[in-house]
């Protein structure tokens, strides 16, 4: 028996690749985190710019969030009872921001073995169609891996700016709107973007990328992942440091060693795609 989720809604993130929305905190809840990472932006210059890969090692607020229990329980109804952190982001549009991310699969350049992968998108702000929430194509993810094509267009969200290169029928898309303190579930490879903020109102998330225990890295490298629920049976990533404090010394030091080599090898793994796809 699922723990938060409903039969029908884990019936629904195996057939269209989602569910949305799912309450985990309350507004108050969220506008305690938001303050407090709106703190963290006013004292660490540049602290995303800093924070691209992994910042959950390096802010203890989002290390907290990435562990609430209603989070972890729906990631368990679809991932199962071994579960582990593998990335954490944040995605931020400002008022009248023309910031967009294009049509694509999360998993594409990853380097991850199976798509046995859940992004969690937890709302510290209203997300909505005006202020350019997050829009999916339902059942894409049924497709299997499909081919994309970097890009270049400053607007674009995405690190590579990466645009899926098939046809997509923008009229079957949905918009998963969420309140403060909701979040949505969507599997790796389900197809999905989200267009500029046409509104005067922030929207912001942040991103979790839940991998089921027994899932690898791929591409030649140890990488590492932070358990959250159940056993680690396979031991095939390196275990993350617990930050004690906001940029915790030891974190940040483990920090800099992982991001050095992911860095390193992201290009081989881009190469290794489009080489082979």
């Amino acid at each position: 028996m699922p723990k938060v989720l409903s039969d029908v809604q884990v019936e629904q993130y195996r057939t269209e690749g989602f569910v949305c929305p799912i309450d985990a905190l309350s507004v108050e809840e969220a506008a305690e985190i938001l303050a407090r990472m709106e703190d963290l932006e006013n004292r660490e210059p540049n602290l995303w710019a800093r924070s691209k890969v992994k910042p959950h090692l390096l802010m203890l607020w989002l290390n907290e969030l990435m562990r609430n229990p209603t989070i972890l329980d729906a990631v368990e109804d679809v991932l199962g009872p071994d579960v582990m952190v593998w990335a954490t982001g944040h995605f931020d549009k400002k008022a009248a921001d023309l910031g967009f991310v294009s049509w694509h699969q999360d998993g594409t350049y990853w380097g991850l073995s199976e798509p046995s992968v859940v992004t969690a998108w937890v709302a510290l702000t209203p997300s909505n169609r005006e202020n350019g929430c997050m829009r999916v194509i339902p059942g894409s993810h049924h497709r299997g891996q499909l081919p994309h094509m970097d890009t270049e267009n400053k607007n674009n969200l995405l690190s590579r700016g990466q645009d899926v290169q098939v046809e997509v029928n923008e009229a079957q898309a949905v918009d998963l709107e969420l309140q403060p303190g909701q979040f949505s579930l969507h599997h790796v490879m389900l197809v999905h973007g989200s267009e500029p903020n046409f509104s005067e109102t922030r929207r912001l998330g942040i991103t979790i990328r839940y991998v089921a225990a027994h899932v690898r890295q791929t591409s030649g490298f140890k990488d590492s992942a932070t358990l959250v629920r159940g056993v680690d049976k396979f031991h095939n990533f390196i275990a993350e440091p617990h930050p004690n404090s906001d940029f915790d010394p030891i974190a940040v030091d483990f920090y800099n060693e992982i991001v050095a080599e992911v860095r390193k090898r992201k290009n081989t793994i881009a190469t290794d795609y489009q080489n082979n796809r």
